[in-house]
Order: C-alpha cells, then structure tokens, then sequence
C-alpha cells in the first residue's frame, strides 16, 4: 500500500567519486541547474573515496561558494559500496538521491523519481532501458549477473539496476542500521522492503575518464553481491558430493560387472582412475574455497573494524555506535 502524498522540502544528493578533479565542476553545475532551481533545498554530499588527484580541492572550493555543498574526505580509497555509506550517514532531509559522478545517470531522471516520491513510493530506483558506451560483453555479464543473484538469492533485487535511485528518510534511517562489512547497498535496499518502484531511463555514456570498475573488480563486487545474499553456493557443495558419490557407486557397479561376464573385454588402465581422481578432487577444491569464501567475511565481521575513515570532512559526523561487547 502507498502511503499519503508528501511535499519535499530538502532534497540530499550523496554522489561518491573517486579522482574526479577535472569532471566536479560539471557535475556541480549540471545538479544546481537541474534540481537546484525547485521548491526545495538541494544539499550535495561528495565524498572523495581517497583520490590521488586535484578532487579534495576542487571540493573545498565548491563548499567555500556554496556551503550546501559538502564534503567527506576519505583516508584511503575504501570503494564504491563504502563511500556511499558514508554519504548516507551523514544525508538529511526529506529525500536522499544517491548518484555517480560520471553523469551516466541523469540528473533529470530524478524529477520524475521525485514525482513517484511525492505520490508515496519509498524507494525509486533507476532501471536501465539501455547504456550507451559500454561493451558487448560487459552489458552480457551485467544482465547474467542480476539473474543469477535474482535466482539464488531469496531477496528479489530488481534487474538491469544500479545504486541510482532516491529513498525516503525513514527508508535510510533503516539502512543506516545495517553495518556489514561487505556491502552491496543495492540488494541491502531491496532487503528493507517498503513501497519501491522503478522509473525506466537510457543511461549516457561516461563525461570523461575511464571506469572505476574493470573486469576483476566487477567480478568481486558480483561474487560479493552473491555470498551477501545467498547461502546456496554452499548448499551446491553437498548437492555436487551426493552426485559424485552416486556417480562413483554406479560405476563400481558398472566395472564390476564387466570384469565377471565380459573379462576379455575388460581392460585395466590407469586413464579411468586418473579422470576419477581428478574430477572429484578438483570438486572437492572447489567447494572448499566457497567455504573459505564464507569464513572469510565472517572473520571480517569479527574484526568489527569501521567500514571507513574520514580524513576531512565540512559536515558534522555522526559518532559511531557501539556493536556490542564481545564474550570473553
């Protein structure tokens, strides 16, 4: 059910960026033409994910000419997911708008997520019709991607999405809660639940620069986004065992008979036992490594240590809260 109508008074934009010196200013100037001449108050928070070119200064010079420009400098590049995190933490007002740097995602989209907002949708996020300038190959591996983690996971995360998209308040209030240290905000959001919508758009190719997300990185952030989500891998491993063992039971059998009713037939060789040993064996690799995959982010957990650390900042932040005592 949707709930009353509401007016927006404060709009929060949180755009993470890493080295995006030369493309701020357009970015800027492309949100206060956009969203900056409404109704509302429009507050920028850029967080600067530990880059190594002009970005911080850039960021300083923006807030000394508009001071609802702010900024949170990380100490080291902690990525994506986390930088984003820290953008939320800090976001107030009636709606938060989260957003790339490269200008992909356009800011005109965001009018008609405010419109959806206005009628009562929580969530509003960007669902891609197409993305220009992007590979054959990356676009393949995307769309595989959110059906695979839409199959074993057992929360429905849209497909063809990414974090664009505006939340009511109380909607990050609530994420705010959620502190794992392997983020995939987009699932996270989805998890929440309330009343979440889509609004269809073309995404534009990048301003400038390259992606901050080659190959291997994409490859993390989507196996990150499935051991985040889904237990099922691990389920596999006891599936594939079972399997193997009745694969291996069926050619005792198999062999057996061959040796008593056609033993001039038979021939012994070491090729069979090879193939056998090496099959199961790698299995057996295999599955050991998702375990230790899982352990892994476990032991991560255990750490406790802060998801990121800010270096600079012009808000004011908020103090962290206690996770708990530890047993003895």
């Amino acid at each position: 059910m949707i709930s009353s109508a509401r007016t927006l008074k404060k709009l929060c934009v949180v755009v993470p960026g890493l080295n995006e010196g030369d493309s701020l200013h357009t970015l800027y100037q492309e949100l206060m033409q956009v969203l900056g001449r409404a109704g509302w108050t429009l507050e920028i928070i850029f967080i600067d994910d530990g880059s190594s070119d002009k970005t911080l200064l850039v960021c300083r010079q923006l807030h000394e000419t508009n001071p609802n420009f702010q900024y949170i400098s990380l100490s080291r590049n902690f990525g994506h997911q986390r930088a984003l995190t820290a953008g939320l933490d800090v976001a107030s007002g009636d709606a938060i708008v989260i957003m790339d740097a490269d200008l992909q995602d356009p800011p005109e989209v965001v009018l008609e997520m405010i419109k959806l907002w206005e009628q009562g949708v929580d969530v509003v996020y960007g669902q891609r019709r197409s993305r220009e300038g992007e590979t054959f190959f990356k676009k393949a591996t995307a769309k595989l991607f959110y059906r695979v983690l839409r199959l074993l996971s057992g929360t429905a995360i849209p497909e063809d999405t990414g974090d664009f998209r505006l939340m009511d308040i109380q909607v990050v209030e609530q994420l705010r809660k959620l502190r794992e240290q392997g983020r995939f905000l987009r699932g996270l959001v989805s998890w929440l639940g309330f009343v979440q919508k889509p609004v269809f758009y073309d995404r534009k190719p990048r301003l400038q620069g390259v992606t901050k997300y080659p190959f291997l990185r994409m490859l993390r952030f989507g196996w990150d986004g499935i051991t985040a989500f889904s237990s099922l891998p691990l389920r596999l491993a006891t599936l594939t065992g079972v399997l193997f063992s009745f694969a291996a039971f069926v050619m005792t059998v198999y062999y057996t008979f061959c040796k008593i009713y056609y033993p001039d037939d038979y021939v012994p060789g070491w090729a069979s036992i090879m193939v056998a040993i090496l099959g199961v064996g790698g299995v057996q690799l295999l599955f050991t490594g998702i375990v230790g995959e899982y352990l892994a982010k476990a032991f991560e957990e255990l750490k406790e240590r802060p998801l990121y650390i800010v270096r600079e900042s012009s808000v004011s932040l908020p103090k962290p809260e206690p996770r708990g005592e530890r047993h003895p």
